[in-house]
């Protein structure tokens, strides 16, 4: 049997990874500034991160949802304590997808609407409800039937006032785009967006699938603009590669048995995963450090020339040029050996660990000053 080919391949096979460096079969050492979509936070192997896995694999690797799991206590706390909303309740599930449909149910179950207002590429989905949203519709699981989602422009103001409504079930939207762009959410916009939930009764769900976990210098993007949303969710940098899902709900919100469910959710190595990101985000000051080191990435960038426009924050970086980044992006792998990702046609993405050094930082401002003068 052959893998299903989806997704091109580059001839690279990496076998060792360390912080923000991987090496290949043939010893070769690359400097990895997209960490796979965002999922490594903390950087690659770890010591306290790997040590955390190990144990939990050695003591128990099982689970069941119907008995009692004290790391996933441990894991909700220690998330409430470092992201400031220990008022909130956890469910823990696999996936950015699976996060965002369990989000929707909850918004459907509370007020028992079905309209649905998104962003164009606002919001993470691979399952088929998410998935769904991206194709302009959104099945809701309650409600056994697809509706229609409306699509707003994105930090559009007006058009949040005009739109949400009493029939609006829920507004969702990600702080800071990734795949669309990594545009930042205006603070008017979420601003508007809280106010006019509650007015109108629908829930606000801010996606952190890819902006959350500190990658902004802040727990959740939405932070630098003041506001709380109803219910968050989170993925990607939650358990460093590890899979992991998870939804923060609004003490608005009474859980009930049976209400939400999930197979592989809240499992004891990805628990263990989930705590080792936390005590070392909090060890190392981690979220300081993405502030510092965007700053200095921005400010450097700046003097770059062939650059249109710099987007993002933290490291959360999006560096739009005039054409398209595919020969860039593939100069800086192939001949530089940085691994970069990329949002749209124009824009290089960069979304590196938080623990990036300032000797990663001037690599990579070395070789694309160098590639884009080529």
């Amino acid at each position: 049997m052959n893998l299903f080919n989806v997704y091109p391949l580059y001839d690279i096979t990496p076998v060792k990874a360390q912080g923000s460096k991987l090496w290949d079969k043939n010893g070769v050492e690359y400097l990895d500034l997209y960490g796979g979509h965002a999922v490594i936070s903390i950087g690659h192997s770890h010591p306290h991160y790997v040590q955390k896995l190990t144990e939990q694999l050695s003591n128990l690797g099982f689970y069941s949802n119907s008995v009692n799991i004290p790391i996933q206590q441990e894991l909700a706390t220690k998330l409430g304590e470092l992201s400031g909303y220990d008022d909130y309740e956890l469910f823990l599930c696999n996936s950015g997808a699976e996060a965002n449909e369990n989000a929707l149910k909850l918004a459907s179950f509370f007020n028992g609407r079905k309209k649905v207002i998104a962003f164009s590429k606002a919001f993470h989905g691979r399952t088929a409800g998410a998935v769904a949203v991206t194709d302009n519709k959104a099945i809701i699981a309650p409600i056994n039937y697809d509706e229609h989602v409306t699509f707003l422009p994105f930090n559009d103001v007006e058009a949040l006032k005009e739109n949400i409504t009493e029939e609006v079930c829920a507004v969702i939207v990600e702080g800071i785009q990734g795949v669309g762009g990594i545009n930042v959410c205006s603070d008017e916009f979420l601003k508007t967006a809280r106010e006019m939930c509650d007015k109108t009764g629908a829930i606000l769900i801010l996606d952190s699938v890819q902006c959350g976990y500190g990658r902004s210098g802040k727990f959740f993007s939405h932070d630098f603009s003041g506001i709380r949303p109803d219910i968050m969710t989170t993925a990607k940098g939650m358990g460093n590669g590890f899979p992991i899902g998870g939804v923060l709900i609004s003490p608005k919100f009474k859980a009930k048995f049976g209400m939400l469910g999930t197979t592989f959710g809240g499992n004891h190595l990805a628990c263990a995963a989930a705590v080792a990101v936390l005590d070392v985000m909090k060890e190392e000051n981690l979220m300081e450090n993405a502030i510092k080191k965007g700053e200095y990435l921005f400010e450097n960038l700046k003097q770059i020339e062939g650059i249109k426009e710099l987007r993002g924050r933290g490291l959360m970086i999006g560096i739009e040029f005039e054409k398209p980044v595919d020969t860039i992006r593939d100069t800086l792998l192939f001949e530089h050996k940085i691994f970069c990702g990329y949002a749209g046609k124009n824009t290089l993405r960069l979304l590196p660990s938080l623990a990036l050094g300032q000797a990663e930082c001037d690599r990579f401002l070395e070789a694309l000053a160098q590639t884009v003068k080529a």
